[in-house]
């Protein structure tokens, strides 16, 4: 994570900070002075996501003049072949596991089992995929965003009174070869260009059989054996859904657990979930290639062993799309790793560029995206702002059960030597899971054990990134247990657990 101190801040680009009193919180906190609102400012945003069609919306509204330029269409990646086709999916995945419960319920669900027509459900994730993207480009068209379909690189040189040059070409292709049909100057820029799947050395994707998780949904026909190597989020996510759909999956993961990042106790039990229903979990296994076989694949680990199966997902992580549009030349700064150094009000080390989301490398949710691109143009542009913080962020793993998780984590906590208390007890527990058949999953919350105050929670169960809210606003606002514990739940409900935990540690 590259923006999280304040010496980066004024690292990046020197705009004076200011110390002002948190007095809810007790403690102080440094943010950057704000220039005048300039009313008819040149806004140009390279890259269509979620950072860069918020940070458009952001910045008609206080009052300049924004053209957005994107290649692939409104809603980047995390639209139209991420987030909203991977949640679509998973959603439909979801509604099968409702059958787990049946016979438990007094439903006979038939002798035939359910069966996914994966043909459908993937036209399904490409027409909702679709229709948002038209969405997002008919409101930013009412807002009178001008929308330029290419892709926008930056030029080194300056235009007058030091404005900002983008010049845009019709394709990648062109781009390289510096083939332009347009020329653009800018006041300020924001790049949001996100990232792309990363290949396995060696295993080149293929579209048919080895993949990448963009190009799952031109499938027409369900896996019959499909090998996921990588489980992190992506990995256990698609693996867990494909399973669910019917189709053999054999996840292979290079660490103790799927879901190394995540909470020791959610990891395990999802793990536990996966594997009770028939997924083959190969742990601290490390794929070297994978290559295509008659009619199906092989991955070789480096152990020797070889997998076969029909299909391979490559989900190893993500490389950020920041090459060849001129960042270096026009003086914005990347890491080793390729990503864009930005400080917590999205400023790259160039004057006047700004960027948000994937490519800057600072937490891969698109809820990120979105704020850093508002933070960038209230700062731009001279409104308030308050500097992101990550550590009030809420996430959610679409796993079957998800996890959902804001704060700091038990781990970490121990690690930095917080003394914390922690309260968990499992959803199993609660009435309104008992009614509905529910099992899996568990609410637990850690509080700073001398005042109370609530520093972080996970939630695990069906519907967790619904139930994270609460928890995540007591977190925002330094609420103690007493204090969440206090409100009133609905009885029965999955909720009420998350009160009763808060009790546990009055």
């Amino acid at each position: 994570m590259t923006n999280s101190s304040e010496t980066n801040i004024s690292a990046a680009n020197p705009v004076p900070v200011k110390p002002q009193e948190d007095q809810s919180a007790g403690r102080r906190r440094t943010e950057p002075e704000a220039s005048p609102v300039r009313e008819g400012s040149r806004v140009l945003i390279i890259g269509g996501g979620p950072g860069g069609y918020e940070a458009a919306t952001v910045a008609t509204r206080l009052g300049a003049e924004v053209t957005l330029v994107e290649y692939q269409g409104l809603g980047g990646a995390a639209v139209l072949t991420d987030v909203v086709p991977s949640k679509t999916l998973i959603a439909t995945a979801e509604w099968l596991t409702e059958t787990e419960q049946a016979e438990e319920l007094g439903i006979h669900v038939g002798v035939d089992k359910p069966e996914a027509d994966l043909g459908k459900i993937n036209c399904r994730v490409r027409d909702l995929a679709t229709a948002q993207s038209n969405d997002i480009r008919a409101g930013l068209e009412q807002l009178n965003v001008r929308i330029v379909d290419g892709v926008g690189k930056l030029s080194p040189d300056l235009g007058e009174g030091g404005a900002r040059i983008v010049r845009v070409a019709k394709d990648w292709e062109d781009a390289a070869v510096d083939k332009f049909v347009e020329t653009l100057e800018a006041d300020i820029v924001l790049i949001s260009t996100g990232a792309r799947p990363r290949a396995l050395p060696g295993s080149e994707f293929d579209g048919e059989r080895i993949l990448n998780w963009t190009q799952l949904y031109s499938m027409t026909e369900k896996p019959e054996h499909l090998i996921v190597v990588g489980s992190g989020v992506t990995g256990a996510e698609l693996a867990g859904a494909y399973q669910v759909l019917g189709t053999q999956v054999t996840l292979v993961s290079s660490r103790d657990r799927v879901l190394p990042n995540a909470d020791k106790d959610a990891a395990e039990l999802v793990e536990n979930v996966f594997e009770r229903r028939g997924m083959i979990i190969k742990g601290r296994s490390r794929a070297k290639a994978a290559r295509r076989v008659e009619n199906g694949v092989e991955v070789e680990l480096e152990s020797g062993e070889i997998l076969k199966g029909s299909h391979v997902l490559i989900a190893v992580g993500s490389v950020p799309s920041t090459s060849g549009i001129g960042l270096e030349e026009a003086g914005v700064r990347l890491t080793e790793w390729g990503h864009i150094e930005v400080d917590r009000v999205s400023r790259t080390s160039a004057y006047r560029i700004y960027a948000a989301g994937d490519c800057t490398g600072v937490l891969p949710l698109a809820s990120v995206a979105a704020q850093q691109g508002r933070i960038a143009m209230w700062h731009a542009l001279g409104d308030a702002v308050t500097p992101l913080d990550t550590s009030l962020i809420g996430s959610t793993i679409f796993t079957l059960p998800e996890v959902a998780h804001v704060g700091m984590t038990e781990e970490e906590a121990r690690n930095a030597k917080v003394d914390i208390k922690v309260a968990s007890l499992p959803i199993g527990r609660n009435p309104r899971a008992k009614m509905q058949g529910i099992k899996d999953g568990f609410v637990k919350v850690f509080a700073e054990a001398d005042t109370g105050v609530i520093t972080g929670g996970v939630v695990v169960c069906e519907r967790a990134s619904e139930q994270i809210f609460p928890l995540t606003l007591a977190v925002t606002h330094r609420m103690t247990v007493d204090q969440l514990s206090s409100a009133f739940t609905v009885y029965p409900s999955i909720s009420g657990t998350l009160s009763e935990v808060a009790r546990i540690l009055h």
